[in-house]
């Protein structure tokens, strides 16, 4: 799926659009370093990112720079916000007011990018009428009135995973079209309604993976040995690769000689 851009324009990728933000907050380092024009290879290092995709992804916004000269950090910074539609101001509610939820409503770092926290709603009526940065916790039942009256179409779900798919169906049918959903759980939306999300255990998995690579390339590289963990087996779902694995062998003993040689030459590799 293709974001449209400007009139006239053609169509950004996806990819592209999910990159732009990066190259924003690129641009407002060095913007705060006081640099006034950037090379693409200096962005794309500062971003993370290869120079060439840099500059196809900025010529989609029709950004291509000067030769010699580079980039113009105001003006990207203005082109990109632009396209992202961060020079309007964006109202979004946050369901589910909870340790994530609290942390959501305190963070001061959406207004800078065009965010405000406009309504907070819980299920839990304790937490009704409690004030939250400034904000007062409305019950979820007040969620399609409060949406049409601050005219929000962006909500952020923080919710327990049972409750999630409930949550997004209120809000689509009080009108919300872009839905934030941190819950771990997977939720549906109707065609015309923007769904991300984001799931911290996922990310978090994909860190161990690669440190475990990391890890074993490490003590192959030293020439150790992998001692792997002994895992209990799972009573209910036992590992039949586990179960059908022979019994390695019993290395025969070394021999002993009265002149001890190198013992690269007597135990086994």
């Amino acid at each position: 799926m293709a974001s449209m851009s400007s009139p006239g324009m053609a169509a950004i990728p996806e990819a592209t659009v999910a990159r732009l933000p990066v190259y924003l907050r690129a641009l407002r380092t060095l913007q705060d370093r006081g640099t006034a024009t950037v090379s693409s290879e200096e962005l794309a290092a500062v971003a993370g990112v290869n120079s060439a995709k840099l500059r196809k992804d900025l010529s989609f916004l029709g950004s291509y720079g000067t030769r010699g000269v580079g980039y113009d950090v105001e003006y990207l910074i203005y082109q990109i916000s632009r396209e992202l539609g961060l020079s309007l101001d964006w109202p979004v509610a946050i369901i589910g007011i909870g340790n994530l939820g609290h942390a959501l409503a305190n963070y001061g770092g959406f207004v800078s990018r065009g965010f405000r926290i406009a309504a907070l709603f819980d299920a839990d009526p304790r937490l009704s009428g409690n004030r939250v940065a400034g904000l007062v916790i409305r019950h979820v039942d007040e969620l399609d009135e409060v949406i049409a009256d601050l005219g929000i179409s962006i909500a952020v779900i923080a919710v327990p995973p049972t409750n999630a798919q409930a949550v997004a169906d209120r809000l689509v049918a009080a009108g919300v079209t872009s839905i934030l959903n941190f819950a771990p759980t997977v939720v549906t939306v109707p065609e015309g309604v923007d769904l991300r999300k984001v799931d911290l255990s996922v990310e978090l998995q994909i860190l161990a993976f690669h440190e475990q690579r990391k890890s074993a390339e490490g003590k192959g590289a030293r020439g150790g040995r992998t001692v792997r963990r002994s895992m209990r087996e799972d009573p209910v779902n036992p590992d039949p690769d586990q179960a059908q694995a022979p019994e390695r062998p019993a290395e025969p003993p070394i021999r002993q000689h009265r002149s001890a040689p190198d013992l690269n030459e007597v135990l086994p590799a």
